[in-house]
């Protein structure tokens, strides 16, 4: 498999993440465990665990994989290595809307979009696709596609749905119960919050990637297409605004880690009332932090 593939980096990136939560000479899952725990298929799992065993992080004979090291740092793909070609473009289409600081009204021309991302016409076209779906954006009759704004009503309404799909979400994980796949991968991402929190001023621009991961696990379970296209696109936008306001970054990404592990340590002894109620404290806050992340045009 090519080293070169997006989406085997972050396959072995989160790979990484559940070794991090395991101990010294501890043994890792079968094959088939793997792929249920981390969602990606058997023929990914085989090439990440040949990679942690030339690596030294695993030892792995026969059935048995046992754990040799932690992963450092060095082991990790960055996160711009991670990024699908849309991924990139969705990214790129937000730094140029909100980082340009262009106002509702503002025509986009595709052939400028495509110069300035490195992007096909057909890439680009399915981002701003996805993102007209929501009123983002929207086609002109003369063929320019023109910015709505992401205002803050826009925001509200966003996250208005954001919050009744997450909770839905978090109730089938309580649902499931212990044993479920979304329990366990939530409880196996304490480790990654540690470090960051350990070390928080070399860490914190980190954490939005483990934001993301956090509540998508909650999202995979729900096996809904509808709840699985929009989170798409809340993904981008909400985990987007961590970069918008720089003044209080390290400090928001501590609370909301240290309130990640607040429902992991519920979770953790079974406390499901305990949990349910930490994770709504995190949606209030994250709301929140939306809000006050943004300098809102109150004449758009």
């Amino acid at each position: 498999m090519s080293r070169d593939n997006s989406k085997y980096k972050d396959s072995l990136n989160r790979s990484l993440d559940f070794v991090a939560a395991l101990g010294i000479a501890d043994t890792l899952p079968s094959e088939v465990e793997l792929t249920q725990k981390l969602g990606i298929s058997r023929t990914t799992v085989r090439a990440v665990l040949s990679h942690l065993n030339e690596i030294g992080i695993i030892q792995w004979a026969g059935r048995t994989k046992t754990v040799l090291r932690k992963p450092k740092t060095s082991d990790y793909f960055a996160k711009e290595e991670t990024l699908s070609t849309s991924e990139r473009v969705e990214t790129q289409f937000m730094e140029h809307i909100l980082g340009g600081d262009l106002k509702p009204g503002t025509i986009l021309h595709e052939s400028e979009m495509v110069r300035a991302f490195g992007a096909s016409t057909s890439v680009l076209r399915e981002c701003l696709i996805k993102f007209s779906r929501f009123g983002l954006i929207e086609k002109e009759p003369n063929r320019h596609w023109v910015l709505r704004g992401f205002t803050q009503d826009f925001a509200i309404e966003l996250f208005d749905v954001r919050e009744m799909f997450e909770l839905r979400a978090f109730r089938n994980l309580i649902e499931q119960g212990a044993t479920g796949r979304a329990w366990q991968s939530l409880i196996a991402l304490e480790n990654a919050h540690h470090k960051i929190i350990g070390d928080i001023d070399a860490e914190y621009l980190n954490f939005p990637r483990l934001d993301e991961q956090f509540h998508r696990i909650l999202m995979v379970d729900l096996n809904n297409r509808f709840i699985d296209d929009f989170f798409e696109l809340v993904s981008v936008i909400f985990h987007y605004h961590y970069r918008w306001n720089k003044h209080d970054e390290r400090a928001r990404n501590l609370v909301a880690a240290h309130q990640h592990l607040d429902v992991i340590h519920a979770l953790q002894v079974g406390d499901t009332e305990k949990a349910s109620a930490k994770f709504q404290e995190h949606l209030n806050a994250a709301r929140i932090t939306l809000l006050n992340s943004v300098s809102w045009d109150t004449d758009a």
